[in-house]
């Protein structure tokens, strides 16, 4: 019996516990933000947005990291209810890391779940609000949710960080505004 409860807490971690800040990354984002707006062309921006990514996927601990990789690895398996579980259980070890929101966001992006994505996604914003990755999604999602006015806004706010960002083709121009006439 005693081997049964110690192995337990072994397999789970979280009821042990507790999620450590997430590292702090914020001046090496600034600055490849930075890079990726001065960049010259797609393929520059690319390999600039992939360094971001190293940044916004090194969870807080061990424990977040494994549960993370694990996530991700189902994702792209299209087990989608087992990432989904994976990030649930992130969120629940970790409230305070914008990557475990924004792949729960993803994983219910794919599953067509623009509702359920949404909350995750304005959550992930607002632990890391110059994540260029939830910020799309979010457009995406309201896209997908058919706010249009909404969508094009927070399109446009991703693009000012990242603007080789393979969705920028969805960015309408502005409308004219009309001038005022005479009514006929």
């Amino acid at each position: 019996m005693k081997h049964i409860f110690a192995s337990v807490f072994l397999l789970s971690p979280s009821l042990v516990l507790a999620c450590p800040a997430p590292p702090d990354h914020s001046a090496s984002t600034d600055a490849l933000i930075a890079e990726i707006q001065s960049a010259q062309n797609e393929g520059e921006a690319q390999v600039v947005a992939n360094q971001l990514w190293e940044f916004w996927a090194d969870a807080p601990d061990d424990t977040a990291q494994e549960i993370l990789d694990r996530g991700m690895r189902k994702r792209a398996a299209w087990d989608l209810l087992g990432a989904l579980e994976d990030f649930d259980a992130l969120v629940a070890y970790c409230p305070n890391y914008a990557e475990g929101y924004n792949q729960r966001a993803f994983v219910n992006f794919l599953r067509q779940d623009f509702a359920a994505a949404l909350p995750d996604l304005e959550q992930a914003i607002e632990l890391s609000p110059r994540h260029v990755g939830a910020l799309s999604g979010r457009a995406l999602s309201l896209i997908g949710l058919g706010r249009e006015a909404e969508s094009q806004d927070a399109l446009a706010q991703a693009l000012e960080l990242n603007p080789w960002l393979p969705e920028r083709g969805l960015l309408k121009p502005p409308r004219p505004k009309e001038k005022p006439g005479k009514d006929l």
